[in-house]
């Protein structure tokens, strides 16, 4: 089937591409509101694109009414946000961050996850994440729909035990995150496979032989 996303709606276009382009990992974007607390969002519109500079960038789009939501609102104001990646330990409270809550609401204390301080930014992220980054803003991309957040990473938490004994390299057997595949549909990362490229002299050996 062939699809001219010139034409196609949006409503079609999401679901081609939130169908086909996964799994996308979960940000849990945490924020300072202007009334002094904390906002926490998930977003699954999200990757790392870069790391000299550092750079993480979010998909954020406005409520179904138009108006924007708090996770951008506070972003602009503040200029800064942080991203909590979310394990199977944190997917239940990652969704009642979700749930749309009024603004005045601290989503981090509604779904009973620890604050802790950023140590850069002002905000904060939920202390039993497995990892947590620090961002300021480094440029917003505007469409008619849709904010593109360009964040650099200037600090990063990462739970002692989710890394090696030489805090090197990441512990696979305990960071297991979660990301998004379409609609309510999820996958873990439990079960990991080694899958090295061969030499490139072995493989032209090969296609000669």
């Amino acid at each position: 089937m062939q699809f001219d996303f010139t034409a196609l709606e949006p409503e079609s276009r999401y679901r081609l591409l939130t169908n086909f382009i996964g799994p996308r990992p979960i940000a849990l974007v945490t924020t300072r509101s202007s009334a002094g607390h904390s906002n926490a969002a998930p977003m699954s519109f999200f990757n790392v694109f870069s790391h000299d500079p550092p750079i993480l960038i979010l998909g954020v789009q406005p409520r179904p009414s138009g108006e924007e939501k708090d996770t951008i609102a506070n972003i602009r104001r503040t200029g800064e946000f942080a991203v909590n990646m979310v394990d199977m330990s944190m997917a239940q409270q990652m969704l009642i961050c979700g749930l749309g809550f009024d603004s005045e609401v601290d989503e981090l204390e509604m779904a009973g996850l620890e604050a802790a301080a950023c140590n850069q930014i002002d905000a904060t992220y939920a202390a039993t994440a497995p990892c947590a980054l620090e961002c300021r803003v480094e440029r917003l991309i505007e469409f008619p729909k849709r904010v593109l957040v360009l964040g650099e990473v200037v600090h990063m938490h990462v739970r002692r035990d989710c890394l090696d004994a030489e805090g090197r390299y990441v512990n696979p057997d305990v960071y297991q995150p979660i990301a998004r595949l379409h609609a309510d549909n999820y996958i873990t990362s439990d079960r990991q496979f080694v899958l090295a490229p061969p030499p490139i002299a072995d493989f032209i050996k090969s296609r000669r032989d």
